[in-house]
C-alpha cells in the first residue's frame, strides 16, 4: 500500500497538517488556529464468534487511531458489508447494537453510515475527532532518550487463531476480548498530560511493524527489552504450539531486513512481537524525566502499560530487541 500511495501526486492545501504521506494513524485537517479534524475509517471481518461483542471490538478499533493522535472522537459513520440472503437479521442488528454501545462509552455519535452486500461479513466505522493543532500525537517526534511505553498487553491474533482451532481456553479469550473492547482514551488523556513526544497504535502490523513506523518517521531508532513486555494469559503457550495467524507471517517477512533479535530471544516470543493485533494499545514516546509518572497515571486510570524500550540515534539495524 505504502508503493502505491507513493505515486499519488503530492498535496498542496496548507491545512493538512498530517496527510497519508507519514504513515500516521489518522489524517488531521486545521480548521482554525486552535481546532482541528482528526479523521480515520476502520473497518474489518469478525475475529470473535458473539456478534454484539465484535461491534464493540470494531468500534473501538475504529476509534483506537483518534486516540492515538491525541484527539477526542465526536462523530462516526457505520461500514458495513453483509450477505443479502442467508443470513440472519438479528445477527447485523446485534453487531450495530455492540458498535453503538461503545461508541455512546466513548461520547462519540454515529450519525449514518452505508452497507452493501457482501458474502462475508465486514464492520467498522469511519470517525472523526478534535484536536488542538498544537498537541497533536503523530509518529515522527520520537526523540533520542525517550523511554518507550506501551498500554496493552500483546497477543490478540494468536489467541484469535487458538480459538478458530478450538483449542483455546475461555479464560484467554475473555481477556483478549476485554482488551480489544478497552478504549485507548484514557491512555490518550494520560499521555496528553506528560512530555510525550510520538504515539502509535499497535494494530495489524503488530508490535514491530508500528514501531518501524515511528522509527522511520522520527529518524531514530528502537531497542526494546522483550523481558518487559507483557502478554495475554495463554499467548506465549499457543505461540509456542505454532497457531500463528496468517499476518504474523507478513508482517515478519515485511520487517524483519531492519530487526535483530538477540539469540537469547525465546522463539515464541519472537512470535509476538509481529503478531497482528485488534484494538491494541498505543506505544508512546515519552520524555526520560516524565517516563515514570507517565506509567504511574496510567496505572491509576487501571490500564496494563509497561515501560519496553528506549529511543536511541538512528543507527543500523533500525530496531533491536534484547
Amino acid at each position: 500500500m505504502d508503493s502505491v500511495l507513493a505515486k499519488l501526486p503530492k498535496q498542496s492545501d496548507p491545512n493538512v497538517l498530517v496527510g497519508f504521506d507519514t504513515a500516521d494513524d489518522a489524517g488531521v485537517y486545521q480548521l482554525t488556529p486552535d481546532m482541528a479534524l482528526v479523521q480515520t475509517v476502520d473497518f474489518f471481518t469478525p475475529i470473535v464468534d458473539d456478534p454484539y461483542t465484535f461491534g464493540q471490538i470494531a468500534a473501538a478499533n475504529a476509534l483506537s487511531d483518534v486516540y492515538a493522535m491525541g484527539g477526542r472522537p465526536i462523530s462516526a459513520l457505520s461500514i458495513v458489508g453483509f450477505p443479502n440472503t442467508g443470513r440472519d437479521l438479528a445477527v447485523l442488528e446485534s453487531i450495530l447494537q455492540g458498535g453503538h454501545a461503545k461508541m455512546q462509552e466513548a461520547g462519540c455519535t454515529v450519525i449514518g453510515g452505508h452497507s452493501i452486500g457482501d458474502e462475508e461479513i465486514k464492520f467498522g466505522y469511519a470517525v472523526t475527532g478534535l484536536i488542538n493543532p498544537r498537541r497533536i500525537l503523530t509518529n515522527a517526534g520520537a526523540l533520542p532518550g525517550d523511554r518507550l511505553i506501551l498500554t496493552k498487553r500483546l497477543g490478540t491474533g494468536i489467541i484469535s487463531t487458538a480459538l478458530k482451532k478450538n483449542r483455546a481456553s475461555q479464560a484467554s479469550v475473555d481477556a483478549a476480548t476485554r482488551s480489544m473492547c478497552a478504549l485507548n482514551r484514557a491512555a490518550s488523556d494520560a499521555a496528553l498530560q506528560f512530555a510525550v513526544h510520538a504515539a502509535t497504535d499497535i494494530t495489524g502490523f503488530g508490535l514491530l511493524g508500528h514501531a518501524r513506523e515511528l522509527a522511520i518517521a522520527s529518524n531514530v531508532s528502537f531497542v526494546l527489552e522483550s523481558t518487559k513486555l507483557e502478554f495475554l494469559p495463554e499467548a506465549l503457550e499457543y505461540s509456542r504450539e505454532k497457531f500463528l495467524p496468517g499476518g504474523l507471517q507478513r508482517n515478519l517477512e515485511f520487517v524483519e531486513g531492519c530487526v535483530e533479535v538477540a539469540a537469547s530471544v525465546p522463539e515464541e516470543v519472537k512470535n509476538l512481537l509481529y503478531d497482528p493485533q485488534t484494538s491494541g494499545g498505543l506505544l508512546l514516546s515519552v520524555h526520560s524525566d516524565d517516563a515514570s509518572k507517565l506509567l504511574h497515571a496510567l496505572r491509576e486510570r487501571g490500564i496494563p502499560a509497561r515501560e519496553i524500550g528506549e529511543i536511541v540515534e538512528k543507527t543500523t539495524p533500525l530496531i533491536q530487541v534484547r
